[in-house]
């Protein structure tokens, strides 16, 4: 279920499934294997960086971003808010609401994303930065990539929280061992949860 899932780094993956190759919030990434999607959650640094875009856009790469990242992307750019769905190469994107309540970091008004990605008939939950909220409980998916590192986001046992109630197939942890939060986080989420966590090792060159 996870062949063809790469984590590198803080909220940064790349999916690899049905001759695609799809990026989440890539930062500080290695990776030279171009994009057929890229997908934005946000426009703070660590998840919107024209840097790292760079690295992995091509002529043909479509981007799908939340309205706040428009004035600093370019190219081939889809606009998308909560509640909206594309299907591009035959993979349904969903973008799902993705704030924090009582934190100021990410307000509900600012319409950042979290995306459901069904690929192969498997529906991978990237949360974004978020904290456990409403519309997570309606979800049905296969994976969860969740951030655990706190401060800005769910911390461990906020996310188990909600992993426990999605109940998806497996859980994964992100959103640590940099700006914050710690692999003992990480460990602790898998401790807390009720469903299959796999600590990914971060994949430097993917």
């Amino acid at each position: 279920m996870l062949e063809g899932i790469s984590w590198l780094g803080h909220a940064s993956f790349k999916l690899a499934k049905q001759k695609t190759i799809v990026y989440i919030d890539p930062w500080k990434i290695k990776e030279k294997e171009p994009a057929d999607i890229i997908l934005i959650t946000h426009s703070h640094y660590d998840h919107c960086s024209p840097e790292d875009i760079k690295k992995i856009q091509k002529d043909n790469t479509i981007l799908v971003a939340p309205l706040d990242c428009a004035p600093i992307l370019k190219g081939n750019v889809k606009i998308i808010s909560p509640g909206e769905k594309l299907t591009i190469q035959g993979i349904e994107i969903e973008a799902i609401p993705a704030y924090n309540k009582g934190k100021p970091f990410h307000p509900k008004s600012s319409n950042f994303v979290g995306y459901v990605i069904t690929i192969s008939g498997l529906k991978i939950y990237h949360a974004g930065d978020t904290d456990f909220i409403p519309e997570m409980e309606k979800l049905n998916i296969d994976i969860a990539l969740f951030p655990i590192g706190g401060t800005y986001t769910m911390n461990a046992e906020e996310a188990a929280s909600a992993v426990n109630c999605i109940k998806p197939k497996v859980a994964i942890p992100m959103h640590y061992g940099g700006i914050a939060g710690s692999k003992n986080d990480a460990e602790k989420f898998k401790k807390l949860c009720q469903v299959e966590v796999e600590i990914l090792k971060e994949d430097k060159n993917g």
